[in-house]
């Protein structure tokens, strides 16, 4: 609103709310700040677990950064650009979500103080990227060399990342599953470089047995059941046919009548059709093929032949599924039952139909090269099985961020702790007042150390005066046991490494994020729509019950009754 000869002027509309300057900012910051504490208490292998419960009822128990953000119901604008950080971490690497999310909140901490004391916003932010720039270019320094020859370094890797899961107590089993999972779809790029894609493994859940009972299948499951009941249930050494088109009589496009003048001609109709499917089930078996993979039907006379020929049959399985299938058996995909050749068809030691509790999937293992392979995860509850899922996906990222990147650093608060180190003597170089934004940004990565020893009931200033003190000797993965308590000379050394690339994500996402909030000195908030006619819900559109549309009347107009 502004004032023009006493008289008011509107330029945004009625009810619209507006904070400035130091107001807007700590606004900002506190909503930012109370995210990264909601997280914080998952942090580590100490770290708890968080027990969400939506609108609907549905709960959902997990320590991941990511899911924990996405199924809170976040209304605050600063407060979704914090769970912006933990998807773009989540979607980047995969890993890490936690972190990332505490780091930027301890940035944004810190950096008010500055705020507070009169430093200009450009300048810290300035600050914090000539720093983060730096702290990339340390973690790259202290890195190890590894990839995928490195099994050891690779199971460590997956079992670090799942020490903080509710799956802890059989990481080891899981961990050996996650890297052969990557290690068998892993495949070398044009350039040169390994490149895994974790889409090509699949993920298979059933409730029943226990966590240790997971296993990998190099192959398929189809949640599908063979067609007929005559069919063979269980075929070894498998040739394969995938196929896209329908084995049955196709219907014509257009509309057609059949004249049928005598009964003869009927039984000349359907003599003719039952030809046609013979035929396409000799073409199959000639091909040598004994077991069919169908996208579409397959007719019931065409079943009744391909049972005879003892040949098993899939029908209407995903595209998707037929091309997973493809990359597992070797096999090319068919359109036309003229095509095949017995080179083509795909191969699998074993296909088998087998009950998974109430369901029959059939499984397709034990191929010679799969580049596509499935986990099969058991659990003893839904609840569980979906947090073995979670923990599953982050142990297969953190493989595939290792066998790409080829870099590890020493876990336990190690990297963070050398790094604020190093970047507090690059400080000393800086002139200005972007030296206190680099010295501000080297104490807040001290939080990841700090929040570990906390969460597994530590002393935090004792532990981090530790650690600081086995650095200054030069050991550069110096991390705590958070079992003992005791500091541990290298990290790499005991088996509790991460990725590199993990790190510095955290790093890039955090920096960015508390950049563009401490920027943020005017929140313009529209006043909200009426919504339409006729009211909405209570509770729907932040109004009150009884204040839908045009019920509480409009423009200075009196209620109107509907």
């Amino acid at each position: 609103m502004a004032q023009l000869g006493g008289t008011p002027v509107f330029i945004m509309k009625e009810g619209t709310e507006r904070q400035r300057g130091r107001d807007a900012m700590s606004n900002n910051i506190a909503a930012a700040i109370v995210i990264a504490e909601a997280v914080r208490t998952s942090l580590g292998p100490r770290g708890m677990d968080k027990m969400l419960v939506d609108q609907f009822g549905d709960v959902v128990i997990t320590n991941d950064g990511a899911t924990i953000l996405k199924e809170i119901d976040v209304q605050h604008p600063a407060a979704k650009m914090m769970v912006e950080v933990a998807k773009t971490q989540d979607s980047e690497v995969g890993d890490g979500t936690t972190t990332s999310v505490i780091l930027a909140g301890e940035l944004l901490k810190r950096a008010k103080k500055l705020i507070e004391q009169k430093i200009h916003p450009t300048v810290i932010t300035e600050g914090f990227r000539k720093a983060a720039e730096k702290a990339v270019e340390i973690l790259d320094n202290i890195s190890i060399k590894s990839g995928i020859d490195d099994k050891e370094g690779l199971k460590n890797a997956a079992m670090t990342c799942m020490s903080s899961k509710i799956v802890s107590e059989s990481k080891e089993k899981l961990a050996q599953i996650c890297m052969d999972a990557i290690l068998a779809v892993a495949e070398k790029s044009e350039n040169g470089k390994w490149v895994a894609d974790i889409e090509k493994v699949q993920i298979q859940k059933k409730e029943g047995d226990s966590i240790d009972d997971t296993s990998l299948i190099k192959g398929i499951i189809l949640d599908k059941e063979v067609v007929s009941p005559g069919m063979p249930k269980s075929i070894r050494d498998a040739k394969i046919l995938l196929l896209q088109s329908a084995i049955e009589i196709e219907k014509t496009e257009f509309d057609t009548k059949l004249q049928i003048t005598s009964p003869d001609q009927i039984q000349q109709f359907l003599d003719e059709e039952e030809h046609m499917l013979r035929t396409m089930t000799e073409k199959i078996a000639n091909s040598g093929a004994n077991v069919v993979i169908c996208q579409k039907g397959i007719d019931d006379m065409a079943q009744h032949f391909l049972t005879k020929a003892g040949i098993t049959a899939v029908r209407r399985v995903k595209k998707s599924d037929i091309e997973k299938l493809a990359k597992a058996t070797g096999g090319a995909i068919f359109t036309n039952l003229d095509d095949i050749t017995s080179d083509k068809l795909g191969w699998a030691g074993l296909v088998e139909e087998r009950k998974i509790m109430n369901d029959s999937w059939i499984f397709i293992e034990e191929c010679k090269d799969p580049k596509s392979v499935v986990i099969l995860i058991r659990g003893g509850t839904e609840l569980i099985i979906d947090e073995v899922e979670r923990a599953i996906h982050d142990s297969l990222c953190v493989v595939r961020d290792v066998v790409e990147d080829q870099k590890l650093v020493g876990g336990g608060g190690a990297p963070e702790i050398e790094v604020a180190i190093q970047l507090r003597k690059y400080a000393s170089t800086l002139g200005g007042r972007e030296q206190l934004a680099v010295e501000i940004f080297a104490d807040s990565l001290d939080i990841i150390p700090k929040t570990l020893a906390e969460n597994a009931g530590l002393d935090q200033i004792d532990t981090l005066m530790k650690l600081r003190a086995a650095h200054q000797k030069g050991n550069k993965f110096a991390g705590t046991d958070l079992d003992t308590g005791d500091v541990v000379i290298d990290m790499a050394k005991i088996g509790v490494v991460e990725p590199t690339v993990v790190k510095v994500q955290a790093i890039k996402s955090s920096t960015e994020a508390t950049s563009m909030i401490l920027r943020i000195d005017d929140v313009i908030a529209s006043a909200r729509s009426a919504g339409p006619p006729g009211g909405m819900p209570p509770g729907m559109g932040g109004m009150p019950p009884g204040m839908g549309g045009m019920g509480g009347g409009m423009g200075g107009m009196p209620p109107m009754d509907y």
